[in-house]
């Protein structure tokens, strides 16, 4: 499992986006309760939980952020980050993602790729942390077996989550030129995927109009990433 993990954080940017391009094309979304009105219903609630996994990250990276890719795609940390949400969840950032997947597949809703998905991204995510706290484990010793007695693996514990923001400077700066990217991918794929429910549901010709107006709030959502590229490029943004 610790061998699995250390792959997959190697890899796991073009390998989760993989298995998420063949779960949602390999099948056709599922209606839910028979009509347009329940489907809105139900996307509603997948895009209601892609910004909360958005929301928890943003909080991560705002209060106390870690280098997240490692040193050179290898699991790696200088030290022992204990603050922020590190204080409540050992894990947020991971907690993030998975509420982000979660969304994804409550949008398609097709039995199978609620299944295989669980599978493979569960079993993906405790492989890439067990791989992390075996490295954290050798490395900070009981240090780290005193955090983790103390902070829980998955869940977020609320208690006290007031006093870390009130006691902290929170860093919309870093927010925006760390997780842009993630925020961009959440929109392009939420806005891909009801272009391929719509498309499933109603067929081509009769989704024309709707695929025209999302591709247009596609390239809408493009702006705020051109104008974080350009003002990263030169200078005017900083974290």
């Amino acid at each position: 499992m610790i061998a699995y993990g250390n792959f997959l954080f190697r890899h796991r940017n073009w390998v989760f986006p993989l298995v998420m391009l063949v779960l949602f094309i390999g099948f056709r979304p599922s209606p839910w309760g028979g009509s347009a009105a329940s489907d809105l219903w139900l996307d509603l609630a997948g895009i209601a939980i892609v910004i909360a996994g958005i929301v928890v990250r943003g909080a991560v990276v705002g209060l106390a952020y870690i280098k997240r890719g490692g040193l050179q795609k290898r699991v790696y940390a200088a030290d022992l980050v204990t603050g922020g949400m590190f204080a409540h969840c050992r894990n947020p950032l991971y907690v993030g993602n998975m509420l982000m997947l979660l969304g994804f597949l409550v949008i398609h809703n097709n039995p199978w790729v609620y299944a295989l998905g669980a599978v493979f991204f569960l079993t993906a995510y405790h492989a890439i942390v067990a791989a992390e706290e075996k490295f954290l484990a050798d490395k900070f010793g009981d240090a780290f077996a005193a955090y983790c007695r103390d902070v829980p693996r998955w869940t977020i514990r609320l208690s006290g989550l007031g006093d870390t923001f009130s006691s902290m400077t929170f860093n919309w700066r870093r927010v925006v030129v760390k997780d842009y990217s993630t925020v961009d991918t959440g929109v392009i794929t939420v806005l891909a995927l009801i272009a391929w429910q719509t498309i499933s549901f109603n067929g081509f010709e009769t989704a024309r109009i709707t695929l025209i107006l999302l591709g247009m709030l596609l390239i809408f959502a493009q702006l705020p990433v051109l104008a974080v590229l350009v003002m990263k490029k030169t200078g005017r943004l900083r974290a």
